[in-house]
């Protein structure tokens, strides 16, 4: 399958490859999927971020909210 054949796809079976591609990788062993030295970097800091009030977070709602809005924006 190309690139070419998946745009093709209609998007309801493009989003059940996609869903497909990611249950493959979830069920793969967890050490085999090491991310890169920056993602630990950045998780960390925000994490201190976190700790010392510099950092803010939302609820799921929220997020969900402001991202729609952002979405509608655009």
């Amino acid at each position: 399958m190309t690139s070419v054949d998946i745009v093709a796809m209609p998007v309801a079976e493009r989003l059940k490859l996609m869903e497909s591609l990611w249950d493959s990788l979830c069920a793969q062993d967890a050490n085999m999927m090491n991310s890169p030295a920056w993602h630990a970097e950045v998780l960390e800091d925000r994490l201190l971020r976190l700790a010392s009030g510099d950092e803010t977070v939302s609820s799921w709602n929220e997020a969900k909210a402001r991202i729609r809005a952002q979405a509608k924006s655009n």
